[in-house]
């Protein structure tokens, strides 16, 4: 075997590592080997946010500052193992009518992806074969507007949210924004959802209308935070929990406690921040899966 690769076993499942050493974020100077040690040590958390929901891919052969492509398809020689999910592709870039989705759900699968240099994990609101168990509430800040105002919304959301009855969960998205997760009782359209999404986005736009914007024109976003309720579209991902992201630093899609939010909208740290690789495994071990609760389901969204 040459040098630079390493046979491993992982949970019985056989691997061969590669380039263990190259870095892939050169600003920290973090290695792939690094990469695959978090994906690991976060597992426990990460796993049940992926287990069965089709997995869209972004690969960084050659690290953060080279090129990368989205891969929803599973790639060549998928070991026999990985579990994937044939399902119909509508709208193709590719003209494809359907697409083999790789499914995450066991740590073999994630140390395999890690050393394709999967940085970033995105998933849909929805397991394979049904509706929607969560909406997605995705706050884009448009500059100067930045995660401070992200907060101020996030908090606004939350409280409306609440009204109905409809619990929500803070994360930052790993780069400018955050995202609010809110499980569903799993027996709606996805329409339905994005649907009662944009009529709260709205809602709170006319009644903030100098912090919020609730339509997709970026000529209208300057210093306000754009809520995306279409990111609840059954073709969308968004970014998992946990989930490395491709910036100078590996920063880290991370659970946040309102407390820490409602600090963040007041200007102070730490939810005005990114989170690295490394802080939030130690938030982990201190506070286990702030997003837990989104695994046990939620109830139906009221009708408009």
């Amino acid at each position: 075997m040459p040098a630079d690769r390493l046979r491993v076993d992982v949970e019985g499942r056989s691997l061969e590592l590669s380039n263990l050493d190259k870095v892939l974020y050169p600003g920290a100077g973090f290695t792939k080997g690094e990469v695959i040690d978090y994906y690991t040590r976060i597992s426990p958390v990460l796993l049940p946010h992926l287990q069965d929901r089709a997995l869209t891919r972004i690969r960084f052969p050659n690290g953060v500052d080279g090129n990368s492509f989205f891969e929803k398809n599973k790639p060549a020689a998928t070991p026999d193992w990985v579990r994937t999910e044939t399902l119909p592709a509508p709208g193709s870039s590719k003209g494809r009518e359907t697409i083999d989705y790789v499914v995450c759900d066991e740590l073999p699968t994630l140390v395999w992806l890690a050393n394709l240099a999967a940085l970033e994990l995105h998933t849909p609101q929805w397991k394979v074969g049904e509706h929607p168990d969560m909406m997605v509430v995705d706050l884009d800040p448009g500059a100067p507007a930045g995660l401070k105002e992200c907060c101020a919304v996030a908090v606004l959301m939350r409280n409306r949210l609440a009204d109905d009855g409809i619990d929500s969960y803070p994360k930052t998205s790993g780069k400018k924004g955050m995202q609010l997760c809110c499980p569903v009782a799993g027996t709606q359209s996805a329409d339905d959802v994005s649907a009662y999404a944009r009529r709260i986005a709205q809602e709170l736009e006319r009644a903030h209308p100098k912090l919020i914007v609730s339509k997709m024109a970026k000529n209208l976003r300057p210093g306000k935070i754009f809520i995306d309720w279409s990111q609840n579209n059954a073709a969308k991902t968004t970014v998992a929990p946990y989930s490395l992201r491709a910036q100078a630093a590996p920063s880290v899609s991370t659970p946040l406690t309102w407390d820490e939010v409602e600090a963040g909208a007041s200007g102070k740290r730490p939810a005005t921040k990114p989170y690295t690789a490394t802080e939030v495994l130690k938030r982990v071990e201190k506070s286990g899966d702030l997003l837990a609760p989104v695994l046990d389901g939620g109830p139906e969204l009221p009708a408009s």
